[in-house]
């Protein structure tokens, strides 16, 4: 079997990916133990408790449809302990050749990167030397920038690491990091997500105007989101190929939308997954597009 990485884009074909079915740990929501990181992101996404099994259920589903539509899914197995261990997409990112090991702001999520050495994943990961970056802030728009999302996981040191690390490989591309306008940004791709080549859709409200601005300048299509589909995680969608994009259910508007651009949108009941500010691509690591 072929174990290559290779991602040049968001909306690539997705030819083969990882996923991780969630666990039975859950984390604590409320009371004098909760991070403050944590506190701050409960103030822009919504945190609630979760049944795993359902959890799991719905992500049966994803993956019955990847494979259905031809792409190799690799189940890594469990991280015992860590809570959002089915958010594999925040541990690692693929850039055109190269698989990234995420430098995690999170230290209880440290044991969900030992998978990453699986050979079904494909390749040694390579390690940035500071800052910190998590995948759910990277993400390939085009085939010349990787846009980085300053959130509360990820660090300008983080982004500058990644820029060092793409030119000692080899990889000719500018690192544009992204401004938040507020704080308690998860990530992202929860207020992004390029979802075909000139488009996205986008949250305006948590940029900053200069950002927004460039936006506006890099892309042909932007498809607004209002705070309340952000809050419902219904951004992080997942495409599948140039012209295929998977949205979960009950994101009628926004499908309605997509489709109007042209696209094919597939739907898949992730309600449970959502109750943490997670979704389709969060539960997705792409290794291989085509």
């Amino acid at each position: 079997m072929n174990h290559d990485v290779h991602v040049a884009t968001e909306y690539g074909t997705l030819k083969r990916a990882a996923l991780r079915h969630a666990g039975d740990c859950t984390r604590p929501l409320d009371g004098p133990d909760v991070h403050p990181v944590l506190a701050r992101q409960q103030a822009t996404s919504t945190w609630a408790t979760y049944d795993p099994a359902t959890v799991r259920a719905q992500q049966d589903q994803l993956i019955a449809l990847l494979r259905d539509r031809g792409t190799d899914v690799v189940l890594l197995p469990a991280a015992p302990g860590c809570s959002t261990q089915h958010y594999p997409r925040d541990i690692a990112f693929a850039i055109d050749h190269v698989l990234f090991r995420a430098r995690l702001n999170s230290e209880h999520r440290l044991a969900e990167a030992v998978a990453l050495t699986n050979p079904a994943v494909g390749g040694q990961p390579v390690g940035l030397t500071r800052g910190t970056i998590e995948g759910g802030d990277v993400l390939l728009p085009d085939t010349d920038r990787v846009l980085v999302g300053l959130s509360e996981e990820t660090s300008a040191d983080g982004a500058t690491a990644l820029q060092e690390a793409l030119a000692r490989h080899g990889i000719d591309r500018e690192v544009v990091p992204v401004p938040f306008a507020v704080k308690g940004i998860v990530h992202l791709d929860d207020h992004l997500a390029v979802v075909a080549p000139g488009t996205a859709l986008i949250h305006r409200e948590v940029f900053t105007a200069d950002q927004n601005r460039w936006f506006d300048a890099h892309f042909d299509h932007l498809v607004p989101v209002t705070d309340a589909e952000a809050r419902a995680v219904q951004v992080n969608v997942l495409a599948i190929a140039p012209t295929t994009v998977v949205v979960a259910a009950g994101s009628d508007r926004i499908a309605a939308a997509l489709t109007a651009l042209g696209l094919e949108v597939l739907t898949v009941d992730y309600s449970e997954v959502t109750r943490i500010p997670g979704s389709l691509r969060c539960t997705t690591l792409a290794l291989l597009r085509t």
